[in-house]
């Protein structure tokens, strides 16, 4: 199923209290995004842990996501890291298990050139399943500049970027480099209904985990350039774009789903600790749903 226009929630993974994968909770939460008018299910991205999952535990969240949407709603799994043969590892396990494209992110930390990430998408999107890039330099150090993204979206299984630049300015410039069939993500909530009026296509959105109706809603006023109507329904959605970081992500969005939900959203390292415990003392407070 090619991916779509609009809201692509980037979906928590429900944890039990032992770490183990959720089951029960993630398909009550596949069932609430179909329900709610979920464009795309962006699974195992960062927002889902993808980093600290086995290949097994990977294998449970994308059997179980194919098993509850496939037909229904395109899946977009997370693929990327820094090491090459295991986003071919990764991306062949997506392949194998169902799912209908990948979110590549540049490798991190070791900054390759512009000709390097060139090579590594194309190599990815050689494996035959659709590629989303992802750009986010503020976390991996390294810009995947428009004239690359242009050279990479000639490859016939490169089919979008995830922008999370926060550049406003680049969408434009990108759009006349590849054309109007070539999807622009935003990955930044707070800017994402500017991101699609000046021409992108949707975004990729962790507000959309506890907010899946509005953030669809938004989405498609966007895409009818109706700034009015993106104007109402943003508004009140500003605060909850802003206060799902006030820690690292996802600790405030799997604290947020588990105020709405009867999943564990366990975070696996101790930075959930670190959440629990300044969160009596920060001047930031997330709203209830």
């Amino acid at each position: 199923m090619p991916m779509q226009q609009g809201s692509s929630c980037a979906i928590i993974t429900p944890m039990t209290d032992s770490g183990k994968i959720d089951i029960p909770s993630l398909r009550n939460l596949l069932k609430f995004h179909l329900d709610s008018g979920t464009d795309n299910l962006c699974i195992l991205g960062t927002t889902g842990e993808a980093s600290v999952l086995t290949m097994d535990e990977r294998a449970q969240v994308l059997t179980t996501a194919v098993d509850m949407v496939k037909g229904k709603m395109p899946i977009l799994a997370g693929t990327g890291t820094i090491n090459p043969n295991h986003v071919k590892e990764m991306t062949q396990q997506a392949i194998d298990l169902g799912c209908d494209a990948s979110l590549v992110v540049t490798p991190y930390y070791v900054k390759p050139p512009q000709r390097g990430l060139i090579k590594h998408f194309t190599d990815m999107a050689d494996l035959g399943l659709p590629v989303i890039m992802y750009n986010i330099p503020g976390r991996t150090k390294v810009d995947l500049t428009p004239q690359s993204t242009a050279i990479c979206a000639e490859h016939p299984n490169i089919v979008g970027l995830k922008d999370a630049t926060g550049d406003l300015d680049r969408v434009k410039e990108i759009r006349s480099l590849v054309g109007d069939d070539f999807l622009l993500y935003s990955g930044n909530d707070d800017t994402a209904s500017n991101f699609v009026m000046r021409g992108g296509d949707g975004c990729i959105s962790v507000t959309a985990n506890v907010a899946p109706e509005q953030m669809h809603d938004l989405m498609v006023a966007a895409l009818e350039k109706d700034a009015e109507l993106v104007q109402r329904i943003n508004w009140p959605l500003m605060g909850l774009h802003k206060n799902l970081f006030v820690e690292s992500n996802p600790i405030p969005i799997k604290w947020a789903v588990s105020l709405e939900t009867a999943c564990m959203c366990r975070k696996l390292t101790i930075l959930f600790e670190i959440f629990s415990t300044s969160a009596h003392h920060t001047h930031h407070k997330i709203p209830s749903m």
